[in-house]
């Protein structure tokens, strides 16, 4: 009998390590998804600089857009961290929005927004780290991601 609970769990664990995968792998996609419409949805569609009447030139975003990105972005990276699932919270996010800011950006001329989406990359990855950590911490989740084997009962 305690031979078969052991094939049992050891069949199970086999189980949820493939569901596990299969879960992380959604996350990555849908927050990555998220990311790419966040982007749009905030600052796709501005792309012109505002000239003020001293000459100076701002833009082409308002604080507000990057506020609202940013806050929007926080639902979805809280939500899995606190469900175990901050890597793939931490890497869809960071991979949409660098695929978002290199297809907005890539039109200049002058290449240097190859520096930019490099800086929205290393942003971006740091910021929701830290969120997810915190996040992870805050829930009680174990080690911020990824799946934890547990022992089976004797």
């Amino acid at each position: 009998m305690e031979r078969n609970a052991g094939q049992n769990a050891g069949r199970n664990a086999g189980q949820n390590t493939g569901q596990d995968a299969w879960r992380a792998l959604a996350v990555l996609l849908l927050t990555a998804l998220l990311a790419l419409g966040a982007w749009a949805a905030w600052l796709g569609w501005d792309q012109h600089r505002d000239q003020h009447p001293d000459g100076s030139v701002s833009g082409p975003y308002e604080v507000w857009q990057v506020a609202g990105l940013v806050l929007g972005l926080l639902v979805p990276v809280c939500w899995a961290a606190a469900r175990r699932q901050a890597p793939g919270a931490v890497l869809g996010t960071t991979a949409g929005l660098t695929a978002a800011a290199f297809w907005d950006w890539s039109d200049d001329a002058s290449g240097l927004f190859v520096i930019g989406v490099g800086m929205v990359a290393a942003g971006s990855l740091a910021a929701t780290s830290v969120v997810s950590l915190l996040t992870a911490r805050a829930t009680g989740s174990p080690r911020g991601g990824g799946a934890t084997a547990t022992a089976p009962a004797r």
